[in-house]
């Protein structure tokens, strides 16, 4: 995949506040947009910060490099002016603390959340999500929360929120790149995960630097800029050296992938 056969994100604008999702802890809400499409919303404003937002669009970047099944990911203007039509003040203050640019996932319509006890994947789609995910960093696919819908009987992956550990109070420093991802060990679908040598060696040349510089552009500058104005002084502070730092860390994860790819294996035994 080359550089230039990754779009750009959408912008879009919300219109219409739906219904929230409870089930979130940051609280999305389903919401429609300026283009008739139905979107889920993940709130700058909530709880996780723009963090949770900019791993949703790196890590869903990724994911469709990968030929990972995702749903569109858009940047979703919000105009506080919509929490004057909700009744809840929790909402109302979400809203308002939520103005700008915020991201929207497609709405799959009829999905279902998946059962790992009734849905069946193939032993290569298992290895290849566990392989993602072991590259993100992904903490929520486990059997109690497996972020994964049916629709149209096949898996699509959903909520990359809490990926992406390293970059929660992180200075741009990679110290440790090819460290093991110990919480694989309770990925939902690592025991179907037969071929993960097989995975890597399909999936890690997709992701060349113009792809994941490609993906990387597709974080706003003001989520950047945010993320790094928590602490004073902060060598992050510049997006462009911002986006950057998040190169050098992934390429430095595909190159030292041994360990890690290693680590999953021995979960699996």
């Amino acid at each position: 995949m080359s550089f230039e056969s990754i779009p750009p994100l959408r912008t879009v604008t919300v219109e219409r506040y739906v219904t929230p999702l409870r089930e979130g802890g940051s609280l999305p809400a389903v919401v429609e947009a300026d283009d008739l499409g139905m979107y889920v919303l993940k709130f700058r404003g909530a709880g996780q910060g723009v963090r949770a937002l900019m791993a949703e669009i790196i890590a869903g970047g990724i994911a469709r490099a990968l030929g990972l099944p995702m749903p569109e990911v858009v940047l979703a203007q919000l105009d506080p002016a919509l929490a004057q039509t909700e009744p809840d003040p929790e909402i109302q203050d979400l809203i308002r603390a939520s103005a700008g640019v915020n991201v929207g996932l497609d709405y799959l319509s009829g999905a279902v959340n998946f059962d790992p006890s009734a849905d069946v994947v193939t032993d290569d789609f298992a290895s290849r999500l566990v392989w993602f995910d072991a590259l993100i960093g992904n903490v929520d696919r486990t059997a109690r929360n497996t972020n994964l819908l049916m629709w149209h009987r096949q898996p699509w992956l959903i909520d990359h929120g809490a990926s992406l550990t390293f970059h929660h109070a992180w200075n741009g420093a990679v110290a440790d790149p090819g460290k093991p991802f110990a919480p694989i060990a309770e990925h939902v679908l690592l025991p179907r995960a037969t071929r993960l040598a097989q995975a890597d060696a399909a999936l890690a040349p997709r992701l060349t630097p113009d792809v994941l510089q490609a993906i990387l552009a597709g974080v706003p500058d003001g989520f950047l800029a945010q993320a790094a104005a928590d602490r004073e002084g902060d060598p992050l502070a510049d997006p462009a050296a911002h986006r950057a730092a998040y190169l050098h860390y992934f390429q430095a994860r595909l190159a030292d992938r041994g360990r890690w790819l290693q680590g999953a294996i021995d979960a699996r035994g």
